[in-house]
């Protein structure tokens, strides 16, 4: 098997596996070490004039060797392997007239060496692979060189993509920091319609992104979590949504998208401190995850003791949203666009839907059913007893100016 080839698998399998870059070279040079019968193995990066060891794997930790220290580059045996005057295996340090006469050998206590120089795939060299140990080896053969080339092929190739990475995230910093200072958002309103009563109750606050080229909402939300950024850019969102209500608030409550993270943090309960509670409803998806229910049911105590309410959304869409449901005790459960779709021509969608209005009315629950697309949806849901409806068929989310019209046609009250 040729060397890129074996990069390529293991790529896939030793990276693979592992949470993070930094675990993955971590456990390649432990690799290394074991698999060679070396008392250290490492990589080095070259800055300017010197070495340093950035992935170490010792035998004992009294070793010299170690994350972070670092030599002049020239009194090293790394720098010599890459210009070619030394060998990438040297089984004796003692009978090697180079390295025989370098402090490095007795400094480090060096009596056979490997390494290899560790390139990325832009053709740069980064630094060097290298194993060794205090006696002499004189069993190490091409085959082993072989080894420890492979591994840096895909160390090379786990650095560079490591830095490509880096790079787009900083790009995504930035540009979020840029949409946030250029108040590069907007607010739509998407109208929840009650059938029953023939009136608007409510709408949800959406977040639209100014930029150019557009990208979907989710795109940016996602991105900001991968830079760290969700919290600041998730409160920035809500805020304009509270400040863009306009007349809206005045006879309807406002559906906020949030994740338990910032509510867990405060941030929510910091952003909401000088809101009319009562007019806002706090919604959490199946697609947000929930590690401790306890606590979070605790952080919600005092913004619905203060008049807000608790939906859960995507109910239907999978587990989570059962969980969620049974855990924090909604006061509004919103069925996800996956059970309303066709629901009037789908037996299955009819029982699970009906099985869900069941559980909410026996918790005291409001049902809300998303992605009402069609008349006959609208029709079948009514059968049910579901009146409380959102989705195109009732009007697509849109800016301030056209909810206030919209809401003066429909006559809305306080719902």
């Amino acid at each position: 098997m040729d060397t890129q080839c074996f990069s390529r698998l293991m790529l896939d399998g030793v990276a693979g596996q592992l949470h993070t870059i930094d675990q993955s070279l971590q456990e390649i040079v432990k690799v290394i070490r074991a698999y060679m019968g070396m008392e250290v193995a490492f990589i080095a990066k070259f800055v300017e004039n010197r070495r340093e060891f950035r992935w170490v794997d010792v035998a004992t930790d009294t070793h010299p060797v170690r994350p972070g220290a670092g030599d002049p580059l020239e009194s090293t045996y790394c720098q010599r392997i890459v210009d070619g005057r030394l060998p990438s295996i040297v089984p004796d340090t003692a009978e090697n007239p180079i390295t025989r006469g370098l402090d490095v050998t007795d400094a480090l206590g060096i009596g056979c060496y490997m390494g290899v120089p560790v390139e990325l795939p832009n053709g740069d060299l980064y630094g060097t692979l290298c194993c060794f140990k205090a006696e002499a080896d004189t069993s190490l053969t091409r085959r082993d060189l072989n080894f420890v080339q492979a591994f840096a092929g895909l160390v090379g190739r786990l650095i560079f993509d490591n830095c490509q990475s880096a790079l787009a995230n900083e790009q995504v910093k930035e540009t979020i920091e840029e949409i946030l200072a250029k108040d590069n958002l907007t607010t739509y309103f998407q109208p929840i319609f009650n059938s029953k009563e023939g009136r608007i109750t409510g709408f949800e606050a959406l977040t639209r992104f100014n930029t150019n080229p557009y990208r979907p909402p989710n795109e940016w939300f996602d991105e900001a979590i991968q830079v760290d950024m969700s919290e600041q850019l998730e409160m920035a969102a809500i805020a304009l949504a509270l400040k863009s209500t306009g007349k809206l608030s005045a006879g309807c409550y406002i559906g906020l998208n949030v994740s338990p993270a910032h509510i867990l943090s405060g941030a929510l309960h910091r952003t909401l401190l000088k809101a009319p509670k009562a007019k806002i409803v706090i919604e959490i998806t199946e697609h947000a995850p929930i590690d401790d229910y306890p606590a979070l049911r605790k952080a919600l105590a005092p913004l619905r003791a203060a008049g807000a309410r608790l939906a859960v959304d995507d109910a239907g869409a999978g587990y989570a949203s059962f969980q969620h449901t049974l855990e924090l005790d909604p006061d509004l459960i919103k069925l996800d666009i996956s059970l309303i779709r066709d629901i009037h021509q789908d037996p299955k969608r009819r029982a699970l839907a009906t099985a869900l209005v069941a559980f909410a009315r026996s918790v005291g629950a409001e049902v809300i059913a998303e992605g009402v697309e069609q008349a006959a949806e609208l029709q079948a849901l009514n059968t049910l007893g579901v009146h409380k409806l959102q989705g195109y068929y009732i009007g697509r989310p849109m800016p301030l100016s056209e909810a206030e019209q919209f809401l003066e046609q429909k006559r809305c009250s306080v719902g």
